[in-house]
């Protein structure tokens, strides 16, 4: 739920990165406000102290730990961050809690580089690399694979029976298997537990936040540096 005056600020673009925080923040019923950071554009104000490697996205708790304001960048840092603030999708048990985490950090080491990577050969380089084609599709089929592996051991979640912030981080970087060439129907178990989020209503709000799809299908490609600055921001 989006709020002019909410406490929780998050630096935003549409892209699975971004969806991954406004999901969890839709699911948590944590109002928010977005500050849209656009690709061409001056930064906003505060957003390269917020986000030092200039990419999407960042937060800013103006209510932190101690009443103090908190700013965080780095996706897996931020959802680890509501999880302990709200108690929420991470469970307090060590061998539930790290169970979520691996997967979490599995996302962000290799689900979503190798996607990203996978995209932007296939979709935007302005030259067609085979080689670079042939390796990100490879690297992509491997990372599913593996994820159909594991949610035909869990049979519900991706860490265990649970829903968590590791099936947050995931499914937003899931959403882009039709045009990365991919279909779901190779990967069964990862296509029921997909079918299953999509269907929660709080994970379809934190999509449509911002302007959902169409706004970052409008986004320019391939991505620029921002304007004023010699960080390149890549949502």
């Amino acid at each position: 739920m989006t709020g002019s005056e909410a406490d929780l600020a998050v630096y935003y673009a549409p892209s699975p990165n971004g969806w991954k925080i406004t999901i969890c923040l839709e699911e948590m019923g944590l109002p928010y406000r977005l500050i849209p950071v656009r690709w061409g554009s001056d930064p906003p104000e505060g957003f390269l102290t917020a986000s030092p490697n200039g990419k999407i996205p960042a937060l800013i708790d103006a209510q932190g730990r101690g009443g103090e304001p908190t700013t965080l960048f780095e996706s897996a840092a931020i959802l680890l961050y509501l999880a302990d603030k709200t108690g929420l999708f991470l469970d307090p048990e060590p061998a539930e809690r790290y169970a979520a985490i691996q997967w979490l950090i599995w996302q962000v080491a290799g689900l979503g580089p190798m996607a990203g990577q996978n995209g932007h050969f296939l979709l935007y380089a302005p030259e067609k690399i085979p080689y670079a084609i042939e390796r990100y599709g490879k690297e992509v089929r491997q990372l599913y694979t593996v994820l159909n592996a594991q949610l035909a051991r869990t049979g519900a979640f991706v860490s265990g029976s649970s829903y968590s912030i590791a099936d947050i981080a995931c499914f937003p970087w899931i959403m882009t298997h039709k045009a990365q060439g991919l279909t779901l129907d190779d990967y069964p178990a990862l296509k029921t537990w997909f079918a299953l989020v999509r269907a929660r209503p709080a994970v379809q709000r934190g999509i449509a936040a911002g302007g959902g799809i169409d706004a970052m299908r409008a986004l320019p490609r391939p991505i620029f540096p921002l304007a004023s600055s010699k960080v390149e921001e890549r949502p």
